[in-house]
């Protein structure tokens, strides 16, 4: 990959190469002060986990594979269900539970819109596991955050 998290300088890269080319689970190609743009892989059968961010809405697009799309406004009421492929895009808006489960053949590749910011700038993980143990994993000081809410994931 080419992309490199520049903060919330000017930038302008080819989106779907980067994406389709990205082999991490996560890898934030831009941070600005009001969002912030990540790539990720997701392998067969795997999923981006279920979660909820209070406070961060989030725009997702798959660029490869085959996916099943599910929100709701609880973790046991996922009452959204909707199977998704390339070319599509899943609205998530703050507050509600989601998750986006690999339901193909082949690694699933989207990119995510965060606003406002959620990841630590330039910050890549390799895999799931790595990421959920991540504690250095925080969206930079300068951006603009609204007020501490905190994320759930289950």
């Amino acid at each position: 990959m080419s992309i490199e998290d520049v903060g919330p300088r000017p930038q302008a890269f080819n989106l779907e190469t980067e994406t389709l080319a990205n082999a991490s689970y996560r890898t934030v190609a831009w941070s600005g002060e009001y969002l912030q743009v990540t790539l990720m892989s997701i392998p067969v059968g795997g999923d981006i986990g279920l979660e909820m961010h209070g406070d961060t809405d989030q725009f997702i697009r798959l660029d490869r594979g085959r996916g099943r799309a599910q929100m709701g406004p609880g973790k046991e009421e996922l009452t959204f269900d909707q199977k998704v492929a390339d070319g599509w895009c899943v609205i998530v808006p703050a507050g509600s539970w989601h998750n986006i489960t690999n339901i193909g053949d082949e690694p699933m590749q989207v990119y995510t819109i965060y606003a406002p910011q959620h990841h630590k700038p330039g910050k890549v993980h390799q895999t799931k596991a790595i990421a959920a143990a991540d504690a250095d994993d925080e969206p930079a000081d300068w951006s603009n955050q609204p007020g501490p809410v905190a994320d759930q994931h289950a």
